[in-house]
């Protein structure tokens, strides 16, 4: 469904790249890749924790370093710079580490002047694709357009993403949102063998 979704968005939109956000992201954009024709990567962008409550997201972080920072948990949390830097660090290697182990040897997909498709198995805060969205779209040289593909997600994330992509294409934005997992009937978590098969060609 979603990937007919995005096929109707792209029009003439030439070659795409769909880039799934692992590890759920990747199950949902593999049939998204099939129904456009287009070539499938991975973008790994990481969480990047407060040291106390690391499932609080003080922002997210991409293996290449560019970073999305929750102003309002960060002064919340009163760190200062200088440990600000060293949990995005920490992030951006862990980023790293994932990138290697899920793509391999293989480089990097070129996005230059190809239409590219970002897809996650949904969001919440929307960090992690905030911090995939500003990376494709400030890579030089640069796509030709960028399109964030979700099957569910809240209204004011989805309002927030649609500033920064030149589309957002999402099956269901609920008028009451808790997470991402409610609105799956199998929201088990995907491994990393089973990420690396699907983006064997």
């Amino acid at each position: 469904m979603l990937g007919v979704a995005v096929q109707e968005q792209l029009s003439d939109a030439g070659e795409v790249v769909v880039l799934g956000l692992p590890r759920g992201g990747v199950a949902v954009a593999r049939p998204v890749a099939e129904a456009v024709g287009g070539e499938l990567d991975v973008l790994v962008v990481r969480k990047a924790g407060v040291p106390w409550q690391p499932e609080l997201a003080l922002g997210a972080v991409t293996a290449s370093g560019h970073r999305v920072v929750n102003g309002e948990v960060a002064r919340r949390t009163r760190l200062r710079p200088d440990e600000i830097d060293a949990v995005f660090e920490r992030a951006q290697t862990a980023a790293r580490d994932r990138e290697r182990l899920l793509r391999g040897d293989r480089p990097p997909v070129e996005t230059a002047g190809r239409t590219v498709v970002l897809v996650d198995d949904g969001v919440a805060t929307g960090a992690t694709m905030r911090a995939a969205a500003e990376l494709v779209a400030s890579a030089e040289p640069r796509p030709t357009a960028t399109i964030v593909a979700v099957p569910v997600g809240p209204r004011d994330t989805i309002d927030e993403l649609a500033e920064l992509a030149d589309a957002v294409v999402v099956l269901r934005i609920p008028e009451s949102f808790m997470a991402v997992g409610e609105w799956y009937d199998d929201f088990r978590q995907v491994e990393d063998a089973d990420v690396r098969a699907l983006l064997r060609p």
